[in-house]
């Protein structure tokens, strides 16, 4: 009797309208493919690979990294495993390689979600829900987080799709991002300090082209629209086409990766923007770290747009 052999990111769900396409995962409950007009804007990966350097997971209880994976919070300290064990982290929360479960679909939405448990490491229960959808607007994602412990949780949420236009590389783009300060980081990619970004190579507070810059870096106190949110555009150098990658008030930090350490094809191919609820390291130095109080549910919806 032969086995049925499942793609490593498990059952794929495809959503359409408007001439948008995504595709949406089991495992990580991440996005793999998104498209408008047949045009790949997503940089994401086959069906039959493995998710490649977080392209498109989902990121909690926590985004980026914790510094040797401990952390306090309350009266008690916690140790995470190292899921960097090269820069001794922990990297990118616990639900990244999870399977999620359908809840509900239609043919433009798909609402998928994971119950967390507790581990020594982060003793919370969680429920997780993901609404994926598309639309005239292009790619919309809602999202939320319910503490269904007994005592209160810290929590932080992020993204990370790699976004890429045609026939523009890395160098090219144009990058437009809304954000006066950048944060400074040691040899293992962890927070050392804050520093304004004016006048620096880092400035991108008006569009201009990314050039050779190396980038892995979060991106705070932004610049917010009137209904409290920000957004980040990415342009090719002839203005023929862009993305505008837009996040609600509940993220006020930006990671912008330029896939510099990432091998083979995918090296400097796209650029990771990821709308962040906290700075890196934060179970450790408290910013921005949301507390869920028992019962309590955290929402956050972002999405992608493209310009022509």
């Amino acid at each position: 009797m032969g086995i049925d052999v499942q793609p490593p990111s498990g059952t794929q769900w495809t959503i359409s309208a408007d001439g948008h396409e995504a595709v949406v995962v089991e495992v990580g409950g991440g996005l793999r493919a998104y498209r408008h007009d047949g045009v790949d804007y997503l940089d994401g990966y086959a069906e039959d690979e493995v998710c490649p350097g977080s392209a498109g997971q989902v990121l909690a209880p926590w985004p980026n990294r914790i510094r040797d994976g401990v952390y306090s919070f309350g009266e008690r300290s916690f140790q995470l495993d190292l899921t960097e064990p090269e820069r001794h982290n922990a990297l990118h929360g616990l639900v990244n390689w999870a399977r999620w479960q359908l809840i509900e679909q239609s043919a433009q939405s798909v609402t998928i979600g994971y119950d967390l448990p507790p581990s020594p490491g982060y003793p919370w229960a969680l429920r997780l829900r993901a609404r994926w959808s598309v639309g005239p607007d292009g790619l919309r994602a809602e999202h939320e987080a319910t503490n269904l412990s007994g005592e209160p949780a810290p929590f932080g949420f992020s993204v990370h799709p790699y976004l890429q236009l045609p026939k523009a590389g890395v160098d090219g783009i144009r990058l437009h991002l809304p954000a006066r300060r950048r944060v400074l980081v040691d040899g293992r990619l962890l927070p050392v300090g804050a520093t304004e970004v004016t006048g620096s190579e880092f400035d991108f507070t008006s569009p201009r082209p990314i050039g050779d810059l190396v980038l892995d870096t979060a991106f705070g106190d932004v610049e917010r629209d009137a209904d409290g949110g920000s957004a980040v555009t990415l342009g090719s150098p002839d203005g023929s086409s862009g993305l505008r990658i837009w996040a609600d008030r509940e993220f006020g930090w930006w990671q912008v990766f330029t896939g510099d350490t990432l091998g083979g094809e995918r090296h400097r191919r796209s650029v990771a923007v990821e709308p962040m609820t906290c700075p890196p390291d934060a179970f450790r130095s408290g910013r921005d770290v949301i507390t869920l109080e028992p019962g309590q549910t955290w929402r956050g919806a972002w999405g992608v747009r493209p310009e022509v």
